[in-house]
């Protein structure tokens, strides 16, 4: 056929094509959605997938919205004789896909589809060792899931079981049994079979028990029952040797069984939100690090408690009945977080003050007496030092400290016992003007952090204390005579806490811009008449305590710049004018302006507190 020949027959062979796909239309117009139906029902996949699958072991058919899984997957190792004539028999062919380079799919992901069934050819991949079906609409499992006897990993998370087929407790590799957010509402008595679990995860279904057998699992190191309606765990969970995290938030317990104190390897205990009235003595939890049991019913914590507790790291005990907290609490050597938000406290035990290991402590939404509100708001390094205070006896505030004689400081004058305890090297009210050289020495091998040296009338740093430069996260330089500071103090770039309140000074040296870890400046009662410009530089400072000076202008600009600012007290300034624009620090929890001459805002304002004062600032913003 010539070549002019051929292109006169494209229109004929165009126009017949048309017609054709015209006349299917006719025949499927009225039935388009039986048409998706068929594509959904008998869907395909493309054969480089398949190749993939067969060379690699892995198949992953994840978020393609299927409802139904392509009957290829349960027999992707069967060749279908068009596939056999385009297979490679020759040895020395590299292009055709050649038989022998096939393996058993050991891995299938059929995640994030529609599915509602996994049909009963499931039992052909003998060799399955991973199977994820989690996000899925699953009812039911067929019995035939039980022959994958090779079955390590089987997620079925996210699903709508309400019950599993016996047939599952018969894969005895399984190491990881993921079940959570499905709506089972008993466990079998078989879950005891799966003798190699390591992690099982049961949260957010609708359990009311938990059989005995849950005891033979010795293996398994995280057990997730959050979020289901257990009322009672069994005396068995505590054969669980192996068993390191343990979460049952969320549930209906009004008790824990004594035997969970006897689990050798359990780490974390997460049992916040139940019906909890005490807890369990951890006699034999040696390595518990986490005990997270806040909203339960919680009244006491018992001295005995206390003394299996002593590994502990983070305790919580937020939002429940305790009325005390007894002395004890400080055999807790390694308590970084406290939390005890939300109770009935009215006092805490001021040994709390010497634990310097202590990141957090939360005391809020307590009716405490002898504990002031500005002090609690402050913070925990704030609150800390308040108890640590009255535990040794802190010096008055009132006074000047002038009237003492200066004298040197030796080594009997301090206690190298409670040098040790407190990690504070208290020399207040002891005439210092210098720091003998045995005194640091033995500050450092006693891991010293904080110096006081309030009320010396000292108008320089010692020069000795740059020695413990490295060392100290605690300054205090109050009630003493500085009109200056000396810029040595910028070589403490470890200090988190800087006290200066009662001296003489109107401003502070630029080199101090080095200590970033800055958390909290006291610079009330000194002759300030604006924030020194450093003080900006301090991105980590909380706390910034600068009432009774002569402050006039508020450097909102300036202030801007401390992202995580939350307490300012200016009260008792010289502040003519507030500006608006301190409104817009949201950041702030406590700001006290009252005792300044400005006329706006109202006292009135004030007394409804920083919210409502910051609020009102920032309606006064001018458009």
């Amino acid at each position: 056929m010539s070549q002019k020949a051929a292109y006169s027959r494209i229109p004929r062979v165009t126009n017949r094509a048309v017609a054709v796909s015209r006349g299917r239309g006719k025949e499927f117009r009225g039935n388009v959605g039986a048409c998706f139906h068929f594509q959904q029902k008998e869907p395909t996949l493309h054969p480089h997938i398949i190749k993939q699958a067969r060379q690699s072991g892995q198949l992953n058919l994840s978020n393609r919205g299927m409802v139904e899984v392509p009957d290829v997957v349960w027999n992707i190792n069967n060749i279908t004789p068009e596939e056999s004539k385009m297979l490679s028999v020759s040895l020395d062919d590299t292009d055709g896909e050649r038989w022998w380079d096939q393996v058993d799919l050991t891995k299938l992901i059929l995640a994030s589809n529609k599915l509602s069934t996994i049909p009963s050819e499931i039992s052909n991949l003998q060799a399955l060792t991973v199977f994820d079906v989690h996000d899925n609409q699953l009812t039911t499992l067929p019995d035939s899931i039980g022959d994958l006897q090779a079955l390590t990993r089987l997620n079925l998370s996210h699903n709508c079981l309400q019950a599993l087929p016996k047939s599952i407790f018969q894969l005895k590799e399984m190491h990881s049994l993921l079940l959570q957010y499905n709506q089972l509402e008993e466990l079998d008595k078989d879950i005891g079979n799966l003798l190699f679990l390591e992690q099982l995860d049961l949260s957010h279904n609708k359990l009311v028990s938990i059989p005995c057998t849950i005891g033979y699992l010795s293996h398994v190191s995280k057990l997730n029952l959050s979020n289901n309606k257990l009322k009672m765990l069994p005396p068995e969970i505590g054969s669980m040797d192996a068993l390191r995290s343990l979460d049952i938030t969320h549930n209906f317990l009004t008790e824990l069984p004594e035997e969970l104190g006897i689990l050798l390897h359990l780490e974390q205990l997460y049992v916040h939100h139940n019906h909890l009235v005490c807890l369990p003595l951890f006699r034999g939890s040696t390595v518990l690090k986490e005990v997270q049991a806040g909203n339960n019913r919680i009244s006491e914590i018992s001295p005995e408690l206390l003394e299996t507790l002593m590994t502990v790291k983070v305790l919580d005990l937020r939002d429940n009945k305790i009325s005390v907290i007894p002395d004890q609490i400080t055999m807790l050597r390694g308590l970084e977080h406290l939390n005890l938000t939300n109770n009935n406290l009215s006092s805490l035990p001021i040994a709390l003050g010497i634990m310097s290991h202590l990141k957090f402590l939360s005391v809020e939404g307590n009716p405490m007496k002898s504990i002031r509100r500005d002090v609690i708001q402050r913070g925990t390094v704030h609150l800390l030092r308040w108890l640590r205070s009255k535990m040794e006896g802190s010096f008055s505030e009132s006074d000047d400290g002038g009237s003492c004689v200066h004298q040197e400081i030796g080594l009997c004058s301090v206690d190298r016992f409670n040098l040790h305890v407190t990690r504070t090297l208290d020399l207040s009210n002891k005439g210092v003007k210098n720091i003998p050289e045995e005194l640091v020495k033995m500050a450092i091998e006693e891991d010293v952090t904080s110096v006081d040296l309030s009320k010396n009338a000292l108008a320089d740093v010692p020069s000795s204390l740059s020695t413990l430069s490295m060392k100290i996260s605690e300054l205090i330089l109050a009630f003493n005579k500085f009109s200056s500071l000396s810029p040595v103090v910028g070589n403490f770039s470890r200090l988190l806490y800087l006290d200066l309140r009662n001296n003489q000074l109107n401003n502070l040296p630029l080199e101090l811009s080095t200590l970033t870890l800055l958390k909290e400046v006291n610079l009330c009662n000194n002759r300030f008449e604006e924030f020194p410009s450093v003080i900006f530089t301090f991105e980590k400072l909380e706390i910034l305590l600068a009432s009774d000076n002569k402050i006039r202008i508020v450097n909102v600009s300036g202030l801007a710049k401390l992202p995580v600012l939350t307490v300012l007290d200016l009260q008792n300034n010289d502040i003519s004018n507030v500006p608006p624009e301190l409104g817009k620090l949201r950041q702030l929890r406590s700001l006290q302006l009252e005792g300044n001459p400005f006329r706006n805002p109202r006292p009135s304002i004030l007394a409804k507190g920083t919210p409502a004062l910051l609020e009102y600032l920032r309606d006064r913003i001018p458009c």
